[in-house]
């Protein structure tokens, strides 16, 4: 009995000595440093008016799309808008991370952006042409974004907003393919818009 109460004793003792290091470790300078910079480092507002814009912008690519599948009845439009819509929802994680308003409105085709607005009643004007000129804007589409993609990540510091973006380049580069091998399918040669010759084809030949 003396044996088991020196060991509950010795138990007890060498508790009591772990509480009270880690209570003095956390109210050291140290521990308090080490929490702050763990804590989430505000947006510049730069980088913050770029999100926003890049949530709307992939909301834009996603609504010309469903539409375009409700034209043209072709898969190519279907699966890039559900992709679109991945897109949309990396970006608002962003949103909600940093504690942005999201300028997303449900409907579809309505924009807050009033430069975005402008941009979808373009493109949805020339994609109802024809099929071809849907899949066309398809391709314009995936280098705009590309662009501001890139341009993206070029003014953002936050490894992980750097990294959605990434994410999302690596998408269109997949929907760029895409549009232009159906093009292809059509007798149609694509030639890039507003990226590079060598950055299309370095993407086309993947």
């Amino acid at each position: 009995m003396k044996i088991l109460s020196s060991v509950k004793t010795a138990v007890a003792a060498g508790l009591f000595i772990c509480v009270t290091i880690i209570v003095a470790f956390s109210a050291s300078p140290a521990f308090a440093a080490r929490s702050t910079a763990t804590a989430i480092t505000p947006l510049s507002a730069t980088e913050a008016s770029v999100l926003t814009f890049m949530r709307e912008e992939e909301k834009m690519a996603r609504d010309v799309y469903i539409n375009m599948y409700k034209l043209w009845n072709a898969v190519t439009f279907s699966n890039i808008s559900a992709s679109e819509q991945k897109h949309m929802d990396t970006m608002k994680k962003m949103l909600d991370k940093y504690k942005l308003p999201d300028p997303a409105q449900d409907a579809i085709g309505v924009f807050t952006d009033a430069n975005l607005q402008a941009k979808y009643d373009e493109l949805m004007a020339s994609g109802t042409k024809s099929y071809v000129d849907g899949l066309y804007v398809g391709a314009t589409i995936e280098e705009i974004d590309m662009m501001d993609i890139q341009h993206a990540i070029d003014v953002t510091t936050h490894l992980d907003v750097v990294n959605a973006y990434q994410n999302l380049l690596e998408g269109s580069k997949n929907h760029l393919r895409a549009f232009v091998n159906a093009l292809n399918s059509q007798g149609v040669t694509y030639a890039p818009q507003f990226i590079s010759q060598e950055l299309y084809d370095a993407i086309i030949d993947l």
